[in-house]
């Protein structure tokens, strides 16, 4: 993992508690959430800046409906503070009809860590517009998490291999993935 120079922006992508719903069906990475909350604490420690988004659905069959208000109420262990700014979203990218980018470019952020639900949706959408838009993009692999999906064939994909295939196609040309201690272990030995 190249060095890094400053504290990057830690992006917490919709960690809500409508992905808790039996909608989404099957799930890997468990521990996603500990993973962010452990990043979270740490950039808290170091007064580094912390963003999230918030998904408020147009579809009145997701749980994360704008109209169900549990569904998109931020999970206990990742709840933002008064001062951590919330960017909400009806789209997958975080930079979508959100005033993102200018406010990554007005802080004169140049690296961002991308973490939140889900791999397939929102992180992998986000993540590509991030490199697109010439951010230094860093994805925590083990502090995301997917679900299994149906494919158009009828064929079902375990959300281990949707979250291995997205992390492939997104190292390198997007973004650098990283886990949580490579981020952490990097920050520490500063």
């Amino acid at each position: 993992m190249p060095g890094l120079r400053e504290l990057p922006a830690l992006l917490i992508l919709d960690v809500q508690k409508g992905f808790d719903d039996p909608h989404w069906g099957e799930r890997n990475n468990l521990q996603a959430e500990e993973n962010i909350a452990r990043l979270l604490n740490e950039w808290r420690n170091r007064n580094g800046p912390i963003i999230y988004t918030k998904h408020l659905s147009v579809d009145p069959a997701s749980p994360l409906h704008h109209r169900n208000q549990l569904g998109t109420e931020f999970k206990e262990i990742i709840k933002p503070l008064v001062s951590e700014v919330v960017f909400t979203k009806n789209v997958n990218s975080g930079f979508i009809g959100t005033e993102l980018e200018s406010y990554l470019k007005q802080k004169q952020v140049k690296s961002v860590v991308i973490t939140g639900l889900s791999t397939q949706h929102c992180v992998s959408t986000t993540t590509r517009m991030s490199g697109n838009l010439g951010f230094n993009t860093f994805l925590v692999s083990d502090a995301i998490a997917a679900f299994g999906i149906t494919d158009q064939n009828g064929v079902y994909h375990h959300p281990d291999s949707i979250q291995a295939l997205e992390l492939a196609m997104l190292h390198k040309e997007f973004a650098t993935v990283v886990t949580t201690d490579e981020i952490l272990g990097q920050l520490l030995s500063q």
